[in-house]
């Protein structure tokens, strides 16, 4: 992937790594464009950053996936790269009462979305990239984010296999694995004690440069090449057995 002179739509850009994505591309002298839920939110990020376009939008509705996309095809359609970085964390237990709720709100903008948004877009001729942000527990989930890790665990299975469909329209699939960061993802201050955004992206944007498939950091790169017993000793040891 060309770091420079693209066209790139980034769901969720707005916080969290979606918004470190969002700086360092507009860095690299990229177009970006962004969507979220919350037009303040975005506004933020356009005050910050007035090259980036905005695009209120819920994900987790279908029609609403169809209208930005046709908005894109409309409006931007040289658009080559899609990053599918949008997700939600809910700290929750099959016993609690909100549990099914709380899990379709998950697998609706964790996998829905995503895979939604990728059949639509590999029709725009101009697409060459695919980049996906799966998570370090789709290789060992945490009991906490149950449906969360489920989620991520989905999307990297489903990311190989894009990888290899998509060969044959030389568009490119990239996974990104995020291990915890210091972030607001799933509340504020759960991660305070995790590493930065800043330094993630650092590390990703080198291995782009290398021309790597699976962009890692820290835990997650440990995780991605753990054997099967050193992940259920690694989940064992997360959670006191």
């Amino acid at each position: 992937m060309n770091l420079s002179n693209n066209k790139i739509l980034i769901t969720g850009g707005a916080t969290g790594i979606g918004l470190g994505l969002t700086q360092r591309f507009i860095e690299e002298n990229n177009t970006v464009i962004i969507c979220g839920r919350r037009e303040a939110v975005l506004n933020e990020v356009k005050a910050q950053f007035p090259t980036v376009i905005t695009k209120v939008c819920d994900l987790s509705d279908e029609k609403e996936r169809v209208a930005l996309y046709e908005w894109i095809a409309e409006n931007h359609p040289d658009l080559n790269v899609l990053i599918n970085n949008a997700g939600i964390q809910n700290w929750v237990s099959v016993t609690d009462a909100n549990f099914y709720e709380s899990m379709k709100a998950e697998l609706a903008t964790n996998i829905e979305a995503p895979l939604h948004l990728t059949s639509l877009f590999i029709n725009l001729k101009s697409l060459t990239t695919v980049m996906n942000v799966t998570s370090g527990l789709a290789f060992s989930p945490f009991a906490k984010i149950p449906v969360y890790s489920a989620t991520k665990a989905f999307f990297r299975s489903f990311t190989l296999s894009l990888r290899h469909l998509l060969k044959s329209k030389s568009i490119e699939v990239i996974e990104i694995i995020p291990p915890a960061l210091n972030t607001d993802l799933g509340g504020v201050g759960l991660h305070n004690a995790h590493p930065s955004v800043s330094d993630f992206i650092l590390s990703i944007f080198e291995q782009i440069k290398e021309g790597r498939e699976e962009l890692t950091f820290g835990t997650s790169e440990t995780r991605l090449n753990a054997s099967v017993p050193e992940l259920k000793a690694s989940f064992n040891a997360l959670h006191g057995n």
